[in-house]
């Protein structure tokens, strides 16, 4: 055999390392790929972040020791998951760990049968980490790569033409997976998550055979210039970051802030300027006078535009948000570590204690006024790893936990929590914020962690949540033609309820759409791009039209979504 033919430590090392990078690079277009077009996509950010995790426990713990660098990815894969995608993929990196280190002896050494023996193994652990498993997803794409690679082993294949019948099935099945699910194929994108794992194979070829490896497209002029990943696939609809101001505010660096003086009837010209380099874009004001906002990666840019049009911005403000990120998860990290951090921090002693993962400094306020001991900082585009919150599970003073994740995507990394700790922990799964304090409402810190966990649970699901916020990108999305910069409204549920270039007109149809039968109370968190007027325009027109319902407004504070709502 040729050194190509047998995969050593050494090229398994390289190849996590080069799939990390490969995401890591790829992760705008991976969080482009988003049925809903909201400014929160993050399978690709989840997805970096758990390899990341990944290497770095390769890089603190593997030795010369083959079996050191598979614990390594197994371990690291677990506590340092995120999200959903992050999930799945540390089940399919745990997989094929735990078939390498079982073959690591073996005379013949990781050959073309041991790799599609791992991929079986990664398939079976991806297919056990979802309760209702779908097809037209990252599981799909990972079965039928490994059901090529087997066909081709029994074949006789070597390892590298093990390794590109997987590729090119894989490829093939994530071109498909529009036809097997309608939500892709409705808003013209392939999975995310199956565009991921192909570029696990894309690595494979490139330290087995030197194949190159896909282009980034982060920086791409040109649309040819997408990768091989995605080459195949020509997602519909779909745009290049660069591409026609095509992009995703998840990856948006920089927030810039100032207050402009512009003439009125130029201040449309200036938001399609802005609309231009960036995101999240709120501009306020009137009379020559106004109050501008966006996320951007381009700070000049951001600048000039006001210039270009004889404006004049003043008391300019800059924040680095991937800086905020990267220090807040540094920071807790820290924490984790430090010898000395106190595992309860004056916390009084409770049966069950609540760990609660949060967006928004009103958020943290209002949770911790309702008795949560443990607050993890997360949500949208910054899901945490099981690391961190088991680190926060551990510190609370109390021997049983009920964890509220308040997003979907973190459930799955909440849940596996409780196999990690000798405290008892139980998963209530709120899906949002609004659910999250429904849940609260009903939690007896002296009651146990079971039945706490049943009754919030119940209160979470007794309440009819929505959101707003803006489309990233144009789409066809539940039968509605969607243009990006559009208000959205989001149902639990029911999926998008109502689109409108006009943020209150959004907001009121989706009122109209959750304010129905008996709904005594509504809750309104407020977050930290929403502005004043359309607050109080917000607050009138409930008044005006459902002057029964009791209204409490509360400051959240949290990123991308301006308004959340709660009814029940």
């Amino acid at each position: 055999m040729t050194t190509t033919d047998v995969l050593s430590p050494t090229m398994v090392r390289d190849l996590v390392v080069t799939f990390r990078d490969a995401v890591r690079q790829h992760a705008p277009r991976l969080n482009s790929l988003n049925v809903y077009p909201v400014p929160d996509g993050d399978t690709g950010t989840n997805m970096s972040r758990t390899l990341d995790a990944v290497v770095d426990e390769i890089d603190a713990t593997a030795g010369d020791d083959p079996s050191e660098l598979y614990r390594a990815i197994s371990h690291g894969s677990l506590m340092g998951a995120r999200g959903n995608s992050g999930v799945i993929l540390s089940q399919i990196l745990r997989g094929i760990a735990s078939t390498f280190g079982s073959r690591s002896s073996s005379s013949d050494g990781l050959d073309g049968d041991a790799f599609a023996a791992a991929l079986q193994s990664a398939s079976d652990g991806a297919y056990q980490a979802v309760l209702n498993p779908i097809e037209g997803t990252i599981l799909t794409v990972v079965r039928e790569s490994a059901g090529a690679a087997r066909h081709t082993a029994d074949a006789g294949g070597r390892l590298s033409e093990v390794i590109s019948a997987a590729h090119e099935r894989a490829t093939d099945a994530l071109a498909r997976t529009p036809d097997l699910l309608e939500v892709l194929r409705e808003a013209g994108v392939v999975d995310a998550g199956g565009a991921g794992f192909v570029l696990l194979l894309d690595a494979a070829r490139h330290v087995v055979d030197g194949v190159a490896l896909p282009e980034s497209d982060v920086h791409a002029t040109d649309v040819g210039v997408v990768g091989a990943a995605f080459d195949a696939v020509a997602p519909r609809g779909d745009r290049v970051d660069g591409v026609d101001g095509a992009l995703d505010v998840s990856e948006q660096r920089y927030e810039v802030m100032y207050f402009l003086d512009l003439v009125d009837d130029r201040i449309d010209d200036f938001k399609q300027s802005w609309g231009r380099i960036g995101d999240s874009i709120v501009v306020v004001g009137g009379d020559g006078i106004w109050n501008c906002h966006v996320h951007t990666n381009d700070i000049g840019a951001a600048i000039e535009s006001a210039i270009e049009l004889d404006g004049r911005p003043r008391e300019i403000r800059v924040t680095d948000l991937f800086e905020e990120v990267d220090e807040e998860h540094a920071r807790r990290e820290a924490a984790m570590t430090a010898e000395d951090t106190p595992v309860v921090a004056g916390l009084p002693e409770v049966t069950t204690a609540v760990v609660a993962v949060t967006s928004g400094d009103g958020l943290v306020e209002l949770f911790g006024q309702l008795g949560v001991q443990g607050v993890v900082t997360g949500g949208q585009t910054m899901n945490p790893s099981t690391a961190e919150l088991l680190d926060t599970v551990e510190r609370v003073n109390a021997d049983q936990v009920v964890i509220l994740p308040n997003n979907k995507n973190i459930i799955p990394v909440a849940e596996q929590v409780d196999e990690l700790t000798s405290k008892t922990v139980v998963v209530a799964p709120t899906r949002t914020m609004t659910e999250g304090l429904a849940a609260l409402v009903v939690y007896d810190p002296e009651d146990g962690a079971g039945a706490n966990g049943d009754e919030m649970s119940e209160a979470a699901a007794s309440v009819t949540t929505g959101e707003i916020t803006h489309a990233v990108r144009d789409t066809v999305t539940d039968g509605r033609e969607i243009t990006e910069g559009d208000w959205i409204g989001l149902v639990r549920g029911d999926g998008l309820v109502s689109a409108s270039s006009e943020q209150l007109a959004a907001t009121t149809e989706l009122l109209e759409t959750i304010l129905v039968g008996d709904v005594e109370l509504l809750t309104v968190l407020v977050g930290a791009d929403a502005d004043r007027a359309t607050t109080d325009a917000i607050e009138g027109w409930l008044a005006d039209h459902h002057a029964n319902v009791a209204v409490e407004i509360h400051h959240g504070g949290q990123p991308l979504y301006p308004y959340l709502f709660g009814a029940e």
